[in-house]
């Protein structure tokens, strides 16, 4: 029976080739070896090895493949991150994958995928001129794709760790004041998204949630929240679940909330009846005339136009979720409500986002406390003041 020959180096030629055991095959019953070969000098060739060996005895060894990066970056996109991913995210990765990543990387076997070679992917992309937050995303879909392959025991370490990405930098976020708030609306009135944008300011759905939103999910006085609508390239639509089980949420309607939906339905069943048609729960709150999803980039369109003819500042449609949420934080309501009207995870998360809010909270909530504890400095400070 032919004896282990365990690990060694042999030269050959200008070059070494170093080999270690990795035991007997359970199948075959033979012994099995790891060769590589080593373009330098025997010390670094004793180098390798002692790496390799090291790797065997902490269990980190993984035997070297031929997949290439671009083979590995297919099987992820369809087994882990289209099951995943919502339609729109999922559009996203795929189109980076296949129009950078793949392109650019793709013939790099995946084992020996180095950060060099994604520090350089950066490097050529920022010079093609995108932006900062782009190339972050490029990050995350990297250090995601690797961090999944070494889960799956194709990597022992993620190479887009090392990685030096952009930072983040410091955007102001962008709201309107209640006096803009009435500004938007007295301009909007007269819109056909009147009834739309009135309830992204009053509520602080997100669009996907507006367009998704069916009669059957607005009573009287709240509206569940429970799917949403998106677009995709091919020019589709499809519904989805809510991001999260918190984005899955009931949220109170204001008053003049309730009486801008109703006077919407009401106008929208009058054109069904001119159409033929009735309108049924199942039917879209705010769609076409003839029932059929909005485009959400003429819905952002529309939003912007109106804030213009409006003179407010310009600020995105999403910012009337921003919008919502802050002028409830500054009117005292507490975060844990605002936390679940936006259908954030968790109450840090909405604290985090809304943090510029923070120091006129702080301010109002030392003087309501020195007011309760010592009532007679509150009139001691009235009579200074006058």
């Amino acid at each position: 029976m032919k004896k282990d020959m365990k690990n060694g180096i042999r030269r050959r030629g200008n070059s070494y080739a170093i080999f270690i055991s990795l035991g007997k095959d359970p199948i075959t019953g033979k012994y099995d070896y790891h060769w590589e070969t080593i373009r330098g000098t025997k010390k670094e060739a004793e180098k390798r090895r002692t790496e390799l060996l090291h790797q065997l005895d902490t269990g980190t060894f993984i035997r070297p493949s031929k997949t290439t990066f671009a083979e590995y970056l297919e099987r992820w996109s369809q087994d882990y991150a289209k099951p995943k991913l919502s339609p729109r995210s999922y559009e996203r990765y795929a189109g980076i994958i296949g129009k950078y990543l793949i392109p650019e990387m793709g013939n790099i076997p995946l084992t020996q995928l180095k950060t060099e070679h994604i520090q350089r992917h950066y490097t050529n992309i920022r010079s093609q001129g995108l932006k900062p937050e782009t190339i972050r995303f490029h990050h995350a879909v990297i250090h995601k794709a690797l961090q999944t392959a070494v889960k799956w025991g194709l990597l022992h370490r993620n190479a887009a760790d090392g990685v030096d990405a952009p930072g983040k930098g410091h955007t102001e976020m962008q709201t309107c004041d209640d006096f803009e708030v009435r500004q938007f609306l007295e301009a909007a009135k007269n819109s056909v998204y009147y009834a739309l944008f009135h309830t992204a300011l009053f509520t602080g759905m997100r669009r996907s949630e507006l367009l998704g939103l069916q009669w059957r999910d607005v009573e009287i006085q709240q509206i569940d929240v429970c799917r949403s609508l998106h677009h995709l390239k091919d020019g589709s639509y499809i519904f989805t679940q809510p991001k999260s089980e918190k984005s899955k949420r009931t949220i109170a309607l204001a008053p003049s909330s309730v009486l801008v939906l109703a006077e919407h339905k009401e106008r929208q069943q009058a054109i069904r009846t001119m159409l033929g048609e009735t309108l049924g729960k199942d039917d879209l709150v705010f769609s076409t005339p003839q029932g059929s999803p909005l485009r959400p980039n003429t819905i952002t369109r529309a939003w912007t136009i109106l804030a213009a003819k409006a003179g407010v500042k310009r600020i995105r449609l999403h910012d009337a979720r921003h919008t919502h949420a802050s002028l409830m934080l500054k009117q005292g309501i507490h975060p844990k409500i605002v936390q679940e009207r936006l259908g954030h995870s968790t109450i840090s998360m909405t604290l985090v986002i809304y943090s510029h809010v923070a120091p006129g909270l702080q301010e109002a909530a030392a003087k309501s406390f020195d007011t309760l504890v010592n009532p007679e400095r509150e009139k001691e400070l009235v009579e200074i003041n006058s």
